[in-house]
């Protein structure tokens, strides 16, 4: 005879799933139920929905004031945008792939990110700088990059990385929240990963890091995409009975280093895992972050895996071997194993 808990979950519906680009969308619309001030800007966000459907839906609900199609100039959007937080409104400006805000670097570090500092602190700039990022798609060395440290490295800018869906939105409803200009870096490989996530708004603080899975070997910290990797490189190596601990900082700045910290003391070993190229990247700065307030935890020296020094490969064969991967992962954990 069943129980009555047992019944009980028998009829309870199952925690709803979606995918990550559904997530962000979802987050979008219910901030701008919440706050009339917020607005979307961008190639192709109201027509079409977004070039990755990122905005389906945004235009019929709150109309051509609110959701603004606009030609292709990425120094104008984010001008446009700086300009509009200043005076009080709440823009997403969206400009597709992250590789175009090249073109923009002026207005986004020069402007946006400084000009709470330049006005003492009576200027606001609450703006999201919405950017799709990374390799995988077959999107060619212009489209495809990875360029968090470029922003990160700049004083004023918040830069956040979701690895899923649940995760996505709650960062786009916070980032949205904030009053300081976010670049807000959504995965192309990622858009269609689905998650539980619940239909209520809800905010994830921008700076805190999760933890995905606890264990007492060795640690991962992993970025974005690379944390879904992570977690398949510890199931890999829970078969030869290695615990692994992964750390998904969430942002790249703020970064958490706190719960790395605390992560190093518990497994004594760190591995640093990003899609972006290794020299110079947010590996680099964990590595020394770690050097400088866990060092006497350490068993082994930090290591990093990243991608190789070149432009991001158009052919399919060469961009997978370009990108990090579970192998690739397991292979630096077992290095850092054998080192003592």
């Amino acid at each position: 005879m069943s129980t009555a808990t047992e019944l009980a979950a028998e009829k309870a519906p199952a925690a709803r799933q979606t995918t990550y680009v559904k997530a962000y969308n979802e987050a979008v619309a219910q901030v701008m139920r919440e706050d009339d001030n917020v607005f979307i800007i961008g190639e192709d966000v109201a027509g079409y929905g977004g070039v990755f459907h990122m905005y389906d839906g945004i235009l019929d609900e709150f109309g051509p004031r609110r959701a603004v199609d606009t030609p292709i100039a990425e120094m104008g959007l984010i001008g446009l945008g700086v300009g509009a937080a200043a005076r009080g409104l709440r823009p997403i400006v969206d400009i597709m792939f992250m590789d175009f805000l090249a073109v923009a670097l002026d207005q986004v570090v020069n402007q946006a990110a400084k000009m709470k500092f330049m006005y003492g602190g009576e200027v606001k700039v609450p703006m999201v700088i919405a950017v799709a990022y990374g390799a995988g798609v077959s999107a060619g060395a212009q489209h495809s990059q990875s360029l968090e440290t470029w922003l990160a490295h700049t004083p004023g800018l918040k830069v956040v990385m979701p690895s899923n869906a649940y995760d996505a939105k709650g960062l786009m409803v916070a980032a949205v929240r904030d009053d300081n200009p976010v670049i807000f870096m959504l995965n192309k490989v990622l858009l269609g990963a689905r998650a539980e996530v619940p239909e209520e708004i809800y905010e994830i603080p921008i700076g805190e890091a999760a933890i995905p899975r606890e264990g007492d070997d060795v640690t991962i910290v992993a970025f974005g995409r690379m944390v879904a990797e992570a977690l398949k490189a510890a199931d890999i190596l829970e078969q030869s009975g290695v615990s692994v601990e992964v750390v998904d900082p969430r942002s790249v700045q703020p970064l958490d280093t706190d719960a790395i910290v605390k992560s190093a003391s518990k497994t004594n070993r760190i591995l640093v895992v990003h899609e972006a190229v290794t020299f110079g990247g947010i590996g680099a700065e964990v590595a020394a972050q770690i050097q400088e307030e866990a060092f006497d935890y350490l068993d082994a020296p930090v290591l990093r895996i990243g991608a190789p020094f070149t432009p991001v490969p158009f052919s399919t064969p060469l961009e997978k071997a370009y990108v990090p991967d579970a192998d690739r992962i397991v292979a630096g954990a077992r290095r850092l194993l054998e080192r003592n």
